[in-house]
């Protein structure tokens, strides 16, 4: 069985609780009984708790929660929150004893690793601080391995984050061994003759009209575009809906890797059109690939953004490894050239774009103001040698007659 699910802890042996998505409704509502059930403060008087006892306790977010007394040490009692997984000390003042809501079984499931041994047959307090970290309160893919034996015992799981294998990757970080060393070598280090590669997406029918975000404007008739999935076109082909689902899917795993990218190894090999993790100027690290080297002392790298078609030059410090599953995602961004007109010839504006001279800077401005927080949609005319497209703005018009009506460009049938 697979299933999304919650990581609500990790408990100090390393037991990873989770709470099922489909749970979360019932768990809601049974929240909001506790809470209109019980109001105020905790039990006053004395009581004399025993361990197993069942209760609810009051949070130090003061909200109520089901629980059951693990330890009893004079006004210090350790509870368990059995919705959540988590133990702690807690004043005798914060808890009411009670036998409400014990038919309802626990939301929260223990769980352990399957076949996955930590180095010295426990989990590192390290180790544990690590998963407590990377896991608390995040969504995560879960994989059924093996029922407990007893109701109460911890069912074996195979636990996936953004596409990666939770056993694989604490294994690399050398936390665990991994029996059957599962997908270890495709975390992101890629040796020898391996070449990855992204895959390419898939296109619309050509005279399809679909809707589109420009990413990236490299000059007025050369752009970068993203099928939009949030278009106002009602129509989605098969293709839009694909797009929509991997770039959900994708922007998850990359949350992911950004949690993760200081695990990751430093590029060393710099061959043309590598895959990789480039950091960009916001601090956020992002799927991209090698272009040339531009500097030699010290590295300088010219790096393309796949998922934008934007480029930097980035030292080799803020590139990284790219983790195997970030690689079966095709590119967001689509290189295409606009149709129906050229560089007007009688266009005096002396400031030019100087890797494409055709074209003045003004007319790039321009360009920019056409598409930049707009509804666009488009058409493909061609799709080889070039894919060549014809781009509609808010208003339904070609976007490029602006640029005729300013005398920066000029028809080209």
């Amino acid at each position: 069985k697979i299933f999304q699910a919650v990581v609500s802890c990790v408990g100090n042996d390393g037991t990873i609780y989770i709470i099922p998505k489909s749970f979360e409704t019932a768990l809601n509502k049974l929240m909001a009984e506790i809470q209109n059930t019980f109001k105020g403060l905790g039990l006053l008087i004395p009581y004399c708790w025993k361990k197993g006892e069942a209760c609810v306790v009051r949070g130090s977010d003061t909200v109520w929660y089901r629980a059951k007394i693990i330890e009893v040490s004079g006004s210090i009692l350790q509870v368990q929150y059995i919705d959540r997984g988590y133990i702690e000390s807690i004043p005798q003042c914060h808890l009411y004893p009670t036998t409400f809501y014990t038919g309802i079984p626990p939301f929260c499931i223990p769980c352990q690793l399957y076949k996955t041994l930590p180095i010295g047959n426990f989990w590192q307090q390290d180790a544990v601080d690590y998963l407590q970290e990377l896991l608390r309160n995040e969504e995560v893919e879960i994989h059924v391995e093996e029922l407990p034996d007893n109701p109460w015992g911890k069912m074996s799981i195979s636990l996936y984050f953004g596409g990666m294998s939770l056993s694989s990757f604490m294994a690399y970080q050398k936390y665990c061994v991994a029996e059957g060393g599962q997908d270890i070598q495709k975390l992101g280090v890629f040796e020898g003759d391996l070449s990855p590669s992204y895959l390419l997406q898939p296109l619309p029918v050509p005279g399809e009209v679909f809707p589109v975000t420009v990413t990236h404007v490299v000059s007025p008739k050369e752009i970068y575009i993203c099928f939009d999935s949030s278009g106002s076109l009602t129509k989605h082909s098969a293709t839009e809906r694909a797009a929509s689902c991997d770039s959900e899917s994708l922007n998850k795993a990359l949350k992911w890797c950004n949690k993760i990218v200081k695990t990751l190894p430093h590029l060393t090999n710099f061959k043309k059109e590598l895959p990789c993790l480039a950091e960009y100027v916001d601090g956020l690290w992002y799927r991209a690939k090698l272009l040339s080297i531009t500097q030699l002392v010290p590295v300088q790298i010219l790096v393309q953004f796949v998922d934008y078609g934007t480029y930097l030059v980035a030292p080799s410090s803020r590139l990284r490894h790219i983790p195997y599953p970030l690689l079966k995602y095709p590119v967001q961004a689509v290189r295409v050239l606009l149709a129906g007109f050229r560089p007007a010839s009688d266009d005096k504006n002396v400031e030019r774009i100087p890797y494409s001279p055709e074209w003045s800077l003004k007319a790039l401005w321009a360009m920019l103001d056409c598409v930049e927080g707009k509804n666009l949609s488009a058409s493909i005319l061609t799709l080889s040698p070039e894919v060549t497209i014809s781009l509609y703005g808010d208003d339904k018009n070609l976007v490029h007659l602006k640029l005729i009506e300013m005398g920066l460009a000029e028809l080209d049938e």
